[in-house]
């Protein structure tokens, strides 16, 4: 899969289509045959189509011989992609269409008047010089919305060679900003990572057996073969590393031609030497980063970081040719760092610059210099699907949304440290944050931090998953679940640095991983956290009610039941009030699968309600659902059509028959000493929590509160348990060894029965 490969086959090409013309037996002057896009790079690929356009001067009408150019080209079994235009009618659509204009800027003659290409050509180049100041936003947007529908080659799970971010598409504009004259690229860097992508796209094609520029993750292991790599992980590091190498090229690219484009908008006399001194070595010249005339990089260890930290705090572009050399000629820094370059470092972090400076620094050789344990993690992909980068960038993406919560912390030199390492135990064997534990005290120590600094950073990547685990898989109204966290986190201040972590490692992480309930059970998680630091005996929560009203309560008291939905931000909450019975919950959780709603949270309660002078026994539960825009009527029917026995719970929530994953039900006698706690893990599936109430209910066991949590196709669902018939309590040892082996044998047998 080489350069000469593709040459080959577009020399083949063009052998089929000058004989296609000449057989055609078109006018000899006036028309052209001319190759665009790719196969005017000379850059097919096994299964590329032939994109050919017949030009004719304006003068000249197609005649039957223009119909018969194209059947020997069917006949040989390509792929063509055909038109017949005149030039004006190229210039006028290349004028209308962005992407034509850009297959244009490659067009290459095939057959016919060379004159004809040549006039094409030149009048497209033209244009497109003449207009491209003006299209720019026009590109921009183009390049953007393509990121934003495909993601970044170098970290989404099914990268796009050609169009995700990154890819060949990126490469044809680079080539394109180069052609307009605005602007110009590492020349040897692009294409160095443009014929990378290319064999990357060649191999996949010769392994999927047909024209395809997704890379599933079945092609993995066969394109590290055809490429001599080394497995899977070895195929998808080299395509991420060209995919983050062309999409660094392409940051900088348009950061110059957009600063181009506004200095010629403000220029009003002759263009000068722009070289502004801004710190001790350091300059700003046409918006870069850039050495002062008296600069002396082989004297000054701190001089990368200030550079650095200058670009990232002033969002400006590190000039890549300036990092080179500081990471070739500067000293290297002491061990320990002196205070300088450890607070250089934070204002880096800190910076909103800091993406395209740490790539800087990456893509030059100078990280290596700086954080040398940054080579383990470099384009590691996540276990987890939920992540929507690679452990490095997302490690960075979680600096910068640290940055914005520095103001809530005490320390912010340390949340952003700490934000920087916390997943830098990822790829070892054993669990991540352990295993980043003491590589991050070695790294906090060689930057100078002191002994309380450097513990408190090695226990907040220790800890840094403490929060979002206790908060979704755990009672919040159960003591044991304060205690766990007031056990682990020293201080408030321990406390206000790992909610900010918290909440920075999850907006970095995906949309899905923050949301407003999440937000909310982990605020209301360390607010009690740290009211029972400064007070251990913190009042337990006030017991759950539900207000009823008159009418409501003589509806329960007849065998109905209430049913209300509040809308948030973004889900809904769901209360259920019935007559109290066993199995209460399970009815409710199989209301909620067969209307297909997805469960974040759920607790139950008993609770009285008066109906004229007595009190009736009643039922109550509290669910927290993903979706908006509920009906209570329409479940309310759908619940009472469950309990009336008139939906067939066993067809409509049946269990796929083939499970991917053995289910786990495992006690938890450390989370509560006012409950049992069972911790479920099977396929995640609609129906699962009522599978599991139901089963429970069958031993007379009800479930106090269910709290749900999805990784990738596994759910980790916690049920709070206690006797039905005491209302409260931790299960004996014997009736917890029931409840594991019915929830066990119900997932197992995956069958749903009708409630009753």
């Amino acid at each position: 899969m080489t350069a000469e490969s593709r040459a080959q086959r577009a020399a083949e090409a063009d052998a089929l289509c000058a004989r296609a013309f000449s057989d055609a037996a078109a006018p000899d002057a006036g028309v052209a045959l001319v190759a665009v896009g790719g196969y005017g790079r000379e850059e097919l690929a096994p299964f590329s189509d032939l994109d050919v356009v017949l030009v004719l001067d304006d003068s000249v009408e197609p005649g039957e011989w223009a119909g018969q150019l194209w059947y020997p080209l069917w006949d040989s079994g390509q792929s063509i992609d055909h038109s017949v235009r005149s030039i004006s009618q190229m210039l006028e659509q290349a004028d209308a269409d962005l992407r034509v204009m850009l297959g244009l800027l490659d067009l290459r003659h095939l057959a016919g008047d060379p004159n004809l290409t040549l006039r094409l050509r030149t009048s497209v180049l033209a244009a497109w010089r003449r207009d491209a100041r003006r299209r720019l936003p026009e590109l921009r947007e183009l390049v953007g919305s393509r990121t934003r529908r495909q993601g970044e080659l170098a970290h989404a799970a099914v990268p796009d060679i050609k169009e995700s971010s990154g890819g060949l598409r990126d490469a044809t504009v680079m080539r394109a900003l180069v052609a307009s004259w605005l602007v110009d690229v590492p020349h040897r860097e692009l294409e160095t990572a443009r014929q990378g992508l290319l064999d990357v796209r060649d191999a996949l094609q010769e392994v999927a057996g047909r024209a395809t520029d997704r890379i599933t993750p079945e092609y993995w292991p066969d394109i590290a073969s055809s490429l001599g790599l080394e497995g899977a992980v070895g195929a998808q590091q080299h395509a991420r590393a060209l995919g983050r190498r062309m999409t660094h090229i392409s940051r900088l690219t348009w950061r110059r031609a957009e600063s181009a484009r506004r200095r010629a908008a403000g220029a009003t006399g002759p263009r000068r030497p722009d070289l502004r001194p801004v710190a001790p070595g350091v300059a700003i010249s046409n918006d870069e980063v850039v050495l002062d005339k008296g600069a002396r990089p082989q004297d000054d260890a701190v001089l990368l970081l200030r550079a650095a930290a200058v670009a990232s705090e002033r969002d400006l572009v590190l000039a890549p040719p300036t990092a080179a050399r500081l990471a070739r000629m500067s000293p290297a820094l002491a061990d320990p760092w002196p205070a300088e370059a450890r607070d250089l470092l934070v204002r880096m972090l800190a910076g909103p610059g800091l993406l395209g400076v740490w790539e800087t620094l990456d893509e030059t050789g100078a990280l290596a210099r700086l954080l040398p344990e940054w080579d383990e993690v470099r384009l590691l992909p996540h276990a987890s699907v939920v992540h929507r980068f690679t452990v490095d960038r997302h490690l960075v993406e979680t600096c910068l949304a640290a940055a914005g919560l520095i103001r809530r912390v005490a320390r912010p030199d340390v949340l952003m440290v700490a934000a920087l390492l916390h997943d830098i135990g990822k790829g070892r064997t054993g669990d991540h944050s352990e295993a980043g534990e003491p590589i991050a005290r070695r790294i906090a120590a060689r930057l100078g931090f002191d002994d309380h600094e450097t513990e408190l950073i090695g226990r907040l990547v220790r800890s840094h998953l403490l929060l979002p685990e206790t908060a979704t898989t755990r009672d919040p109204d159960d003591p044991e679940t304060v205690r766990l966290v007031v056990d682990r986190v020293r201080d408030h201040e321990e406390l206000d640095l790992l909610a900010a972590l918290t909440e920075a490692d999850a907006r970095a992480t995906s949309e899905k991983a923050w949301t407003s309930w999440r937000a909310g059970l982990i605020e209301a998680l360390v607010a009690r956290s740290a009211a029972a630091m400064s007070d251990p005996a913190v009042a337990e929560p006030e017991p759950h009610s539900i207000s009823v009203d008159p009418v409501e309560a003589r509806l329960i008291g007849a065998g109905g039941s209430v049913i209300r939905v509040t809308s948030t931000r973004d889900g809904s909450i769901i209360h259920v009030l019935s007559a109290d019975r066993t199995g209460l919950l399970a009815e409710a959780a199989a209301m909620l699968a067969v209307a297909g709603l997805s469960v974040r949270s759920a607790r139950g309660w008993p609770q009285n309600v008066s109906v004229g002078r007595e009190d009736i026994a009643a039922g109550a539960s509290e669910w927290i659902v993903g979706e908006t825009g509920l009906d209570a009527a329409v479940l309310r029917q759908r619940f009472e059509a469950i309990t009336g026995g008139r939906i067939d719970i066993g067809a409509r929530l049946a269990a796929p028959a083939h499970s991917r994953l053995e289910p786990s039900v495992v006690v938890r006698p450390e989370a509560s000493q006012t409950a049992t706690v069972l911790e479920v893990r099977a396929d995640d599936r609609p129906g699962l929590i009522y599978t599991v109430a139901h089963a429970l209910a069958g031993c007379d066991i009800s479930v106090r509160s269910a709290h749900v949590a999805t990784l990738g196709p596994q759910a980790v669902d916690v049920f709070y348990v206690h006797e039905a018939a005491d209302g409260a309590g931790v299960l004996g040892p014997g009736r917890a060894e029931d409840a594991v082996r019915a929830v066990r044998e119900a997932l197992v047998v995956g069958e749903v029965r009708e409630v009753r």
